[in-house]
């Protein structure tokens, strides 16, 4: 018995033995040799630490563009502007922000008025002097003078003057024709039925005249 148990061999013994070393894998013949190889190359092949990770997954594709009515897309405009909501606010602070606007727009009506007032000096400035058509019966102001032909002469220092608008309809475009009579002072009765004269405007001398005779541009024939 005692002979026996010192033959058995221990099993860590046999395991050891049993474990293919370097040297008997080069020791042993080629088909010895393929075994162990394919073993271990599927011992690896189990092993999913060794394995390389997968590449990157794609991107996702790209989310289409939200397609906005034109109206849809400047009130989220006018939004995005506005200011942040506040809370409730005392009379007070609404009274100062009203007068705060209204001086705002005050200042630029002012800053309006004085580039107008400037661009308009420097226009005038660039144009003669025209000498203006004064009625001494008028004052200092600018009269308004018109051209027109006499219709009447009937009347002592008095002349009917008919004076022809031609205009364009500012919409249609159409050609519009009108006419007005004024009645006239004359003062030497130089003008005559038919006769292009022009007129300028006066004080009032009577219930209806309202305009002066200055020349007679053209006798009637």
């Amino acid at each position: 018995m005692a002979d026996e148990d010192k033959t058995e061999e221990t099993p860590e013994e046999t395991t050891a033995e049993d474990t293919p070393t370097e040297e008997t894998v080069a020791e042993a013949p080629d088909s010895v040799v393929e075994e162990v190889e394919t073993a271990a190359s599927e011992a690896g092949a189990g092993d999913t630490s060794t394995v390389d990770a997968p590449e990157a997954a794609e991107a996702p594709p790209a989310e289409p563009q939200e397609v906005l009515a034109p109206k849809e897309r400047r009130a989220r405009k006018r939004a995005a502007k506005a200011p942040a909501a506040s809370g409730p606010k005392t009379i007070e602070e609404r009274n100062a922000e009203r007068l705060a606007a209204r001086a705002h727009k005050a200042k630029l009506r002012r800053n309006y008025r004085q580039r107008a007032k400037t661009k308009a000096a420097e226009a005038r400035k660039d144009q003669p002097a025209a000498e203006p058509d004064v009625a001494p019966e008028h004052g200092p102001g600018r009269a308004k003078v018109r051209q027109g032909i006499v219709v009447s002469d009937k009347a002592d220092k008095t002349i009917v003057v008919r004076v022809d608008v031609t205009r364009r309809h500012r919409r249609y475009g159409k050609i519009m024709r009108t006419s007005t009579k004024l009645h006239a002072h004359d003062e030497r009765n130089d003008a005559g039925a038919g006769d292009t004269v022009r007129v300028v405007e006066c004080r009032p001398m009577s219930r209806t005249k309202r305009w002066r005779l200055t020349d007679v541009l053209e006798k009637a024939k």
